[in-house]
């Protein structure tokens, strides 16, 4: 199958199951006035990742979300939290930056392709795998959640570690 079929597919998909997980409230001019407001929020985290601005991060990201993340055994709260992945990713991926490939929103819920690519050129080992110059180039995806402030609360992610760790030659 092409790639454009299944991108169109896979936003005919996503698109169905987030207004049946809304109860299709089609027409209601608040409810899509929140559903643009999610998605420009999403094009703005796009930045606030790539750039790690910890100061757009806090007018994204609740200061009470908490963040489920391998990295750490507890979850790690707001912009502050989120970003620190972000910084640990950076000392082993210098240039890592995510990039938005397709976008479906409500206005409760936004599911996101990202491409995540970068170069293990960093001074930390990641995984057990010391840097070696090999770059990664993965999809990822998720599902962020949003409060009715328009703030993220909740990342549901579709690791992404498989494409990360055959990019780096990991065993």
């Amino acid at each position: 199958m092409k790639t454009f079929a299944k991108a169109s597919l896979f936003a005919m998909c996503v698109s169905a199951a987030l207004l049946l997980a809304a109860g299709c409230s089609c027409g209601d001019g608040d409810s899509a006035r929140r559903t643009e407001r999610n998605r420009e929020a999403m094009r703005r985290f796009e930045e606030c990742i790539n750039a790690n601005d910890l100061e757009l991060g806090r007018k994204l990201i609740s200061g009470k979300a908490a963040f489920a993340t391998p990295v750490s055994p507890e979850p790690l709260y707001g912009a502050e939290g989120y970003l620190s992945v972000v910084s640990m990713m950076r000392e082993s991926f210098p240039d890592v930056q995510w990039k938005l490939e397709e976008m479906v929103a409500d206005e409760q819920t936004v599911a996101v392709r990202w491409t995540c690519s970068g170069t293990f050129t960093g001074p930390r080992p990641f995984a057990g795998v010391e840097p070696n110059g090999r770059t990664f180039s993965t999809s990822v995806m998720n599902f962020y959640k949003f409060d009715g402030d328009g703030l993220i609360v909740d990342d549901i992610a579709a690791t992404g570690m498989l494409g990360i760790l055959q990019g780096i030659g990991a065993d």
